[in-house]
């Protein structure tokens, strides 16, 4: 219990920082320092869009913004003087040396709301967004264990589960218990082989009565509805591997086999191979060299992780970086504040 109020504590001292961080930022922005930090533009990385829905416990409200402040965070970048870009075109784009900077928008693992709430925000403005696609989801085989995770914490206040060594009766009966357990159980996944362990997980949920195939099939788009969102000619799909797992921690053949399975099962709903490539979870310890060589082999003209910054003229296309909208700060400044790379010069200093 101790440890979960600390870890709560430590949390809410770190968004607060963030939220000055990024406060600092806009304010030098508007003052007209550090104008490279810009580069030459930003692509962004969205999850879940959709009307807020209050929930006792949320640990993944980082991965969802309204469609409110998506409308808004374009607006602000439009009179921040951005063009909007496909990410299909960067490359074009960051060979265009007289340009106004750019912004790009992509949207990872599929979600249903992308379809009902984000494309509509797109559509209104005119800004062309990429869809990256988890096989697996698509055809119901894989599932989302966050998502799960975050549905059997909040259904119970205690479950049972080994994490190697013998079976615990995990308590979560408060806030700070389920963030704690929430934490060790991301940590549990990521050190281990992750299809067993997160089929560990969906047992565990399934004692309750949670189905995590269920989850899946609610929340992400199937065939079908991807083929309707790419009938809009703003939209386009690109792959994200089939199982969702970290190719870093995969042997070389089985990275190459996610990586190009994933192309084949986007190529199958769009009619033609996809040109981007999304890295699952996309931080460092998920993306190796050898990765961004299989990606640059496979004839993905883009690979975009999830490690901060702007693009710069000689930024490697196999490992682009992205910027991301967190639900946790909803704020058009702040939009303008993460555009103009001043938070990641200043992280980096």
């Amino acid at each position: 219990m101790a440890g979960g109020i600390t870890a709560s504590i430590r949390t809410r001292a770190r968004r607060a920082a963030i939220a000055g961080g990024l406060e600092l930022a806009h304010g030098l922005s508007r003052a007209g320092l550090m104008p490279d930090a810009r580069r030459r533009g930003a692509i962004f990385t969205l999850h879940h869009v959709r009307p807020r829905v209050a929930r006792a416990f949320d640990p993944n409200a980082h991965l969802e913004i309204t469609p409110e402040f998506l409308d808004r965070a374009i607006t602000r970048l439009k009179r921040d003087g951005y063009r909007f870009i496909a990410l299909d075109d960067l490359p074009t784009a960051l060979a265009d040396e007289g340009a106004a900077p750019f912004a790009c928008f992509t949207l990872d693992d599929g979600y249903r709301n992308n379809l009902d709430h984000a494309q509509p925000v797109f559509t209104r403005h005119g800004v062309p967004f990429t869809v990256f696609v988890t096989g697996g989801f698509v055809d119901r085989t894989h599932t989302l264990w966050w998502e799960t995770l975050a549905d059997l914490l909040s259904a119970t206040t205690q479950f049972r589960f080994d994490f190697g060594s013998g079976v615990e009766v995990l308590k979560a009966e408060s806030s700070a218990d389920k963030h704690a357990i929430f934490g060790r159980m991301a940590a549990y996944i990521h050190s281990r082989e992750e299809i067993v362990s997160v089929a560990e997980l969906d047992a565990a949920a399934l004692e309750h009565g949670i189905d995590a195939l269920a989850i899946t099939k609610t929340l992400t788009l199937d065939e079908a509805g991807l083929r309707l969102l790419i009938e809009n000619p703003l939209a386009s799909l690109g792959a994200h591997a089939i199982s969702h797992r970290a190719v870093a921690r995969l042997g070389d053949e089985q990275a190459s086999q996610e990586i190009e399975a994933s192309a084949a099962r986007v190529e199958a709903i769009v009619g033609q191979r996809p040109r981007s490539f999304a890295y699952p979870y996309g931080d460092r310890p998920a993306v190796s060299p050898r990765d961004q060589r299989l990606a640059a082999d496979l004839g993905f003209t883009v690979a975009v992780t999830t490690m901060p910054g702007t693009v710069a003229a000689a930024t490697p296309l196999d490992a682009l970086p992205r910027i991301s909208l967190n639900g946790h700060f909803q704020r058009a400044r702040y939009v303008s504040a993460l555009a103009s790379g001043i938070p990641f010069r200043l992280g980096r200093s």
